[in-house]
């Protein structure tokens, strides 16, 4: 029986000939990154909770400070100062205020075949390079960093056969939450969404994330594309090499098989208060926002900025609405800069942050208040997730937040030209 790309990283990591969905294996873990919103409490644990207290591999370790960037209470800096002081005692790679996690994972970290933990549920965000990354908590993330290994319940894996290309003013943002929304919040629930098919090859590694990024909205364990040519090359022009490159045998078993054809998907809005109430967006468009947001680990890189600025060159952001533009990473800022794009912001009246997880993870920059209405390129919309309990949070794409920032009211790009 073959094995799926998932299954073949699983065993490579158990030191195993065969991996099947069903199984449990002990796995050796190749790199484990752990942030602000949780790494206090497994540094309590490990300091008040162990015998015998040790990091068994430091240089698998990442922490990196980006939920509450700089930090907005006593509370919040004591956190970090303790996450700063356990990484300089132990030699643990630290980042703060150079971006969000996973952007800082993709850019510097995570090579196809490699079987990463993160203490946060978007960490599937690495199967974009044909990787299989994957949340969880903190205590889970403390047995992995004294041991070096964990164990894992191998996954079914469901296939996505994407075909053509999707149109001009069409993002994979869209792609995503129509996936969402056709097979539900719960139709990947611990399983594997894997991308597949001519339509998976027309997208970029930057694109791949997305789709990745917002699989755990889904309930998936992972999601994870084959680690071809396009994504061999984004990795070669950073400086690194594969672990391993799978690509998933001919008579691989999967637990069901979806098509989409790209070129047919369109613009979309994910209504308040759930990421599967997927609609198009010009059936939401004249609902009157407070407050835009382009940013996060799903829409914050250099491909969105572009797409963004784009839209609101020359124009002006309406006058009752607060455009918050967060860069994903220090790298991303900079290019921006050099493109000009944050020339392009400011000039609209957009405000434009330092890179962190802002108003996505809705505990820092830019909450809404009682009922206010954000559009927001984010990844979760539940009730309260931006502030308020009575606010209201529809996601999608760069270009329909942009567009929706210049009109005040919930509006695509094409609407806005006319």
């Amino acid at each position: 029986m073959g094995m799926t790309i998932a299954e073949k990283i699983i065993a490579l990591a158990a030191g195993v000939p065969e991996a099947k969905a069903g199984d449990i294996h002990t796995v050796n873990l190749d790199r484990m990154m752990s942030n602000d919103g949780t790494t206090h409490l497994t540094v309590d644990m490990y300091h008040n909770r162990l015998k015998d207290p040790r990091i068994a591999e430091p240089k698998k370790m990442v922490f990196i400070v980006d939920h509450n960037v700089p930090s907005d209470s006593p509370k919040t800096a004591a956190a970090q100062k303790k996450m700063r002081d356990f990484a300089k005692e132990h030699g643990i790679d630290f980042w703060e205020g150079k971006g969000v996690c996973h952007q800082i994972m993709m850019e510097h970290y995570v090579c196809p075949g490699e079987l990463i933990f993160g203490a946060d549920s978007h960490t599937c965000t690495y199967g974009a390079l044909g990787a299989f990354g994957t949340g969880v908590g903190c205590t889970d993330l403390l047995y992995g960093m004294v041991t070096g290994a964990s164990w894992v319940l191998v996954p079914e894996t469901i296939k996505f056969n994407l075909t053509g290309k999707l149109r001009e003013g069409v993002y994979p943002r869209d792609l995503m939450l129509t996936i969402i929304g056709n097979i539900s919040a719960s139709g990947a629930s611990y399983q594997v969404m894997e991308f597949c098919g001519d339509g998976a090859k027309t997208l970029t590694v930057d694109d791949r994330m997305v789709l990745c990024n917002l699989a755990v909205e889904a309930g998936a364990k992972t999601a994870i594309f084959e680690a071809d040519e396009i994504a061999l090359n984004w990795l070669k022009e950073r400086g690194r090499k594969p672990k391993a490159v799978f690509k998933s045998d001919e008579d691989a078993v999967y637990v069901k098989e979806y098509t989409f054809d790209l070129s047919k998907i369109e613009p979309v809005a994910a209504r308040p208060d759930f990421v599967d109430d997927v609609v198009p967006a010009k059936k939401v468009c004249g609902v009157r926002i407070d407050q835009a947001f382009l940013g996060s680990c799903n829409n914050g890189r250099i491909g969105d900025l572009r797409v963004g600025a784009s839209i609101v060159k020359g124009r002006k952001i309406s006058d009752h609405v607060r455009f918050l533009v967060v860069p994903a990473s220090r790298q991303v800022y900079l290019q921006a800069l050099k493109e000009g794009l944050i020339d392009i912001f400011m000039e609209s009246g957009a405000i434009v942050m330092n890179p962190n997880c802002s108003v996505c993870w809705g505990s820092c920059q830019g909450v809404i208040g009682e009922n206010e209405v954000l559009i927001s390129t984010g990844t979760r919309n539940f009730k309260g997730r931006a502030g308020h309990p009575s606010s209201k949070v529809y996601l999608g794409s760069a270009a329909t937040v942009a567009a929706s920032a210049v009109k005040g009211e919930i509006c695509t790009a094409d609407m806005l030209q006319d």
